[in-house]
């Protein structure tokens, strides 16, 4: 369990590096004080990406490995792809204020998160935790303790891993809000993020084409 949540929580905080919800929390914390929207996004993504893992182990449960292995490689190239090209949504700092600040933090940021990357990613994730650590060359030595973490152990691993991803990302973004009550700097880390999701998906279809 602690090798996924560890996994989980890297690959999600830096996903949400840049992302269209980190500059919402950021726009949030500038408007609202950082605990009541450190608070609010919280409740959100425990509450999201808890169905984000519940979604994504049913699917792993039902499709052979090898088509995970390549399923997940697509995925990652595709967040590459969705990286490095940007993305469309409005970003803009407007969000309701007609409830108190945690109610609108929350309800902001949990539209926000549908069908997001970082969604999307957690769902990835654990339909075939096995398939992403074995991306990761350096957590080689402690796979054959991964792969026997099933069941519970890798739900909640997943779960709490990409909540705590999230939350590292966002508070960085929350601290930057509060203090400047401006926007991180996004192209290079942007960048960054696209060219590692890239490595990450050819890797997993490297793998999933040598355990064929």
């Amino acid at each position: 369990m602690l090798t996924t949540m560890i996994t989980t929580t890297v690959l999600i905080a830096h996903a949400e590096l840049g992302d269209k919800t980190q500059i919402l929390a950021l726009c949030l914390a500038a408007r609202y004080k950082a605990w009541q929207v450190l608070v609010g996004i919280f409740a959100a993504t425990l509450f999201i990406h808890l169905l984000s893992t519940a979604v994504g182990q049913a699917i792993g449960n039902l499709i052979p490995e090898f088509y995970l292995h390549v399923l997940t490689g697509v995925l990652f190239i595709g967040f590459g792809i969705w990286t490095l090209r940007g993305e469309d949504e409005d970003e803009s700092c407007d969000t309701p204020s007609r409830y108190g600040p945690i109610i609108a933090v929350a309800v902001a940021f949990f539209f926000a998160e549908l069908g997001d990357k970082t969604q999307i990613m957690t769902m990835t994730i654990a339909a075939d935790p096995v398939a992403v650590l074995k991306t990761l060359p350096a957590l080689q030595t402690v796979l054959p303790q991964a792969v026997q973490a099933t069941g519970a152990a890798t739900f909640l691993g997943v779960w709490f891993g990409s909540t705590l991803g999230m939350m590292i990302a966002d508070g960085i973004a929350i601290i930057v809000g509060s203090i400047l009550g401006a926007k991180l700097p996004e192209r290079l880390i942007t960048r960054i993020s696209g060219v590692v999701f890239l490595l990450f998906g050819l890797a997993s279809l490297v793998t999933a084409v040598a355990t064929r």
